[in-house]
């Protein structure tokens, strides 16, 4: 069985939804990521050096850091979620991981620092913005990232578009970015979605 190490959230609500999806079994690990804790007072330095999740443990002990690595396991694991390795698919999902990671993941992160100033700030949303519209336009004609099927990628995605709620964010994906509003749409109706987001207090 995993063991998933989360903050309520955050970039973790990637990885547990996948293993929701994939129908693996897992217990959660809530991480206090102020105070570099677990829930039941453990050090969380040693589970991940990094000190930030998701951190995933497998059953022989294995621990897995990075999220779009963590997700490839777990569908590789499970046969299910991802396109085989070595095929043309498999580049087009890890492209997009890699996108989601460096230009969108990394986009949100200094607009949540309250030290960041707000000239810089208006210049960073502005260019997470573009990055936005490249996946906008990309949606606009297929349900999901790789197409018609849901993969990994899409929880990723998911996970940081939710963040456009936040009042240190407040993008109005309805109002700018249509083709996301209805992409984040199709994936709150997904059962293992809500359920997640349920399992966080998110719902």
């Amino acid at each position: 069985m995993y063991k998933l190490y989360y903050a309520p959230g955050a970039c973790s609500l990637s990885p547990h939804i996948v293993l929701r999806e994939a129908g693996q079994p897992f217990n959660m690990v809530k991480v206090n990521l102020a105070e570099k804790k677990t829930e039941d007072g453990g050090d969380f330095w040693a589970k991940n050096p990094g000190g930030y999740v998701p951190a995933l443990e497998a059953a022989d002990g294995t621990m897995i850091t990075e999220g779009p690595v963590i997700v490839q396991y777990i569908a590789d694991k499970a046969g299910k979620l991802a396109p085989a390795y070595g095929t043309n698919e498999r580049y087009k999902l890890m492209t997009w991981l890699n996108f989601t990671t460096s230009e969108l993941h990394k986009g949100f992160s200094p607009l949540f620092n309250a030290k960041v100033q707000d000239e810089s700030k208006a210049v960073l949303k502005d260019r997470l913005k573009h990055r936005l519209g490249v996946v906008d336009k990309h949606l606009a004609t297929n349900d999901y990232l790789l197409g018609k099927e849901f993969t990994v990628a899409d929880a990723y995605l998911f996970t940081c578009l939710s963040w456009t709620k936040r009042p240190a964010i407040a993008i109005d994906l309805a109002k700018e970015f249509p083709s996301l509003a209805r992409f984040v749409d199709r994936m709150a109706a997904r059962p293992a979605v809500q359920e997640a987001m349920k399992a966080e207090g998110l719902a």
